[in-house]
C-alpha cells in the first residue's frame, strides 16, 4: 500500500477535502491520511511515499523531518531544499533571466543590525546607499515588502523618498524589497500545480482580503493562453510542485508580481467554491500520479529547470523567441 500524507497546521477545509478526494477516486494501493510523527531518526524512512507540505515554512522542525524523508525516497511536495533556497529576490532575478517581466526592484539591507552583528560586519557596504539612483530606478509611487514571506505583512505603499525613510525606519531587522508599482488594468492570481497544471483567477488586490476573488476581469482566450504560458514557465524552471503566480496586465503585459507562494491560500472561505473544487481535485490527481511513479529509496524529489542547467553548467540567460519556441515543441 502506497501512503500519501499531507503535513498542515491550523488549516482545516483543504486537508480534509484533500484526503477524502484522494481516497474517493479507490486508486488500487493508494491511501491519503494526515502525517503522523512520533519519531525523527536520523537517515531512517518515513512510512509516506508522498507528502503534500502545508506547514513547514513555519515550524522548522517539521522541514527537517522533510529533508530527512525526501533524503530516504519520500516524495516531498514542494522540493523541501529548495524551500531552504528560495526566496523573492532570487525569484525576480531569474524572472529577468528567462525572460519574463517583472517589476523593477532592488533588495535593501535591513534598517537593524541583524543579531551578533556590529557596524564592522558590514565593511563591504556603502553607507549610505545611493538612494538617489535607486529611487530613479524603482520610481514612485512604489512598494516596500519583505524580501522573504508573505501573507501582506509588513507591505508599505510609498508615494515619495520621504515616507520611504519613516516607513523604512519600521521594518527593524527585515530585509525589504522596494519595487516599482505596476498600475493595471486587469489582475490575475494563477494556481499551478505539478508545474503544469494551471488555474487562472480573477483576483483584486485592492478589495478588503475576504472580496479579492470578487472581480470583473474577463480573459480573452489569447489572454488566458499568453498567461498560461509565463505561469508554466516561471513554475517548472523554479521546480515548484505547488504554487501561487500574481499577474498583473499592464498595456497588454503580464507581469509576473508574486510567485514564490509554496503554500499557497487554498481554504474554502477564501478562494470560493469553485476554485476549491479545482485546487482540491487537482492536488489530488497531482498527488497519486507522484505516489504512482514513485521508487522506494530514490530521489523522487522535483527539481527545476533552474537547478536542471546549473548541475549541467548549461547557460541561463534571456530566452529568445526562436528558443521558446524549439523548447514547445521539444515538450
Amino acid at each position: 500500500m502506497k501512503k500519501i500524507g499531507i503535513l498542515f497546521g491550523r488549516e482545516r477545509t483543504f486537508p480534509l477535502a484533500f484526503i477524502e478526494h484522494v481516497n474517493s477516486r479507490d486508486t488500487p494501493g493508494i491511501i491519503a491520511e494526515p502525517v503522523h510523527i512520533d519519531k525523527v531518526i536520523q537517515g531512517a524512512a518515513v512510512e509516506y511515499d508522498v507528502i503534500l507540505d502545508r506547514i513547514s515554512h513555519d515550524v522548522p522542525f517539521y522541514r527537517s523531518y522533510l529533508k530527512n524523508a525526501a533524503i530516504c525516497g519520500t516524495a516531498v511536495i514542494n522540493n523541501p531544499f529548495w524551500g531552504s533556497a528560495d526566496e523573492k529576490f532570487f525569484n525576480n532575478c531569474l524572472a529577468t533571466r528567462i525572460g519574463i517581466p517583472v517589476p523593477k526592484t532592488v533588495i535593501l539591507p535591513s534598517f537593524e543590525l541583524p543579531p551578533d552583528t556590529s557596524p564592522e560586519s558590514f565593511a563591504n557596504l556603502a553607507y549610505p546607499l545611493n538612494w538617489e539612483k535607486i529611487f530613479e530606478y524603482v520610481g514612485f509611487p512604489a512598494y516596500m515588502k519583505p524580501f522573504a514571506g508573505g501573507g501582506w505583512k509588513h507591505v508599505y505603499k510609498l508615494h515619495n523618498k520621504e515616507e520611504f525613510f519613516h516607513n523604512h525606519r519600521e521594518t527593524g531587522q527585515l530585509v525589504m524589497l522596494l519595487q516599482e508599482e505596476i498600475v493595471f488594468e486587469e489582475y490575475y492570481r494563477c494556481y499551478c500545480i505539478g508545474g503544469m497544471y494551471v488555474h487562472i483567477m480573477p483576483y483584486e488586490p485592492r478589495n478588503p482580503h475576504h472580496l479579492r476573488y470578487n472581480s470583473n476581469f474577463k480573459p480573452s482566450p489569447d489572454r488566458l493562453h499568453q498567461m498560461e504560458e509565463v505561469v508554466r514557465r516561471i513554475n517548472q524552471y523554479l521546480g515548484y510542485d505547488f504554487n501561487t503566480v500574481e499577474l498583473a496586465i499592464r498595456d497588454g503585459v503580464p507581469y509576473a508580481i508574486d510567485f514564490c507562494n509554496p503554500v499557497p491560500d487554498a481554504d474554502r472561505p477564501s478562494v470560493g467554491e469553485d476554485n476549491f473544487e479545482w485546487v482540491v481535485e487537482t492536488a489530488a490527481t497531482y498527488a497519486i500520479e507522484r505516489a504512482l511513479t514513485h521508487e522506494p529509496g530514490k530521489d523522487n524529489l522535483t527539481w527545476g529547470e533552474y537547478t536542471r542547467r546549473s548541475i549541467n553548467r548549461e547557460l541561463i540567460g534571456e530566452i529568445t523567441e526562436e528558443k521558446l519556441e524549439t523548447e514547445k515543441l521539444e515538450s
